[in-house]
């Protein structure tokens, strides 16, 4: 027989998982940087033109496509989202009772 795996189960957040400092904030980024990706590749553009769209160079274009997000700020990703003919919306609510801690989420239309 093989070998057994232990499975865990993931708080919905793989860097917190992890025990990662600014767990959610790293989720946000790398969620906000799929969004980037998606519209990058959508519109065929190369990573060059991206660069060239977005303001950086191409091998921050390059980080970023492959999840290096350390040099970027959420303000600078929502900035690149807008340039890429997208609207970001903040909205700031309640959180609901039933959480013990407020929390940051991403969601795309």
């Amino acid at each position: 027989m093989g070998e057994e795996i232990e499975v865990y189960h993931s708080c919905g957040n793989v860097f917190a998982d992890m025990g990662l400092p600014d767990a959610e904030e790293m989720l946000v980024k790398a969620q906000l940087s799929i969004q980037i990706h998606g519209i990058i590749k959508k519109r065929h553009l190369t990573q060059a033109k991206a660069a060239d769209l977005l303001g950086i160079d191409q091998p921050k274009i390059s980080a970023l496509l492959r999840g290096r997000l350390s040099g970027f700020s959420m303000e600078r990703l929502f900035y690149f989202l807008n340039v890429l003919g997208r609207d970001v919306d903040i909205i700031v609510k309640p959180k609901p009772r039933s959480r013990q801690q407020a929390h940051l989420r991403v969601a795309a239309t």
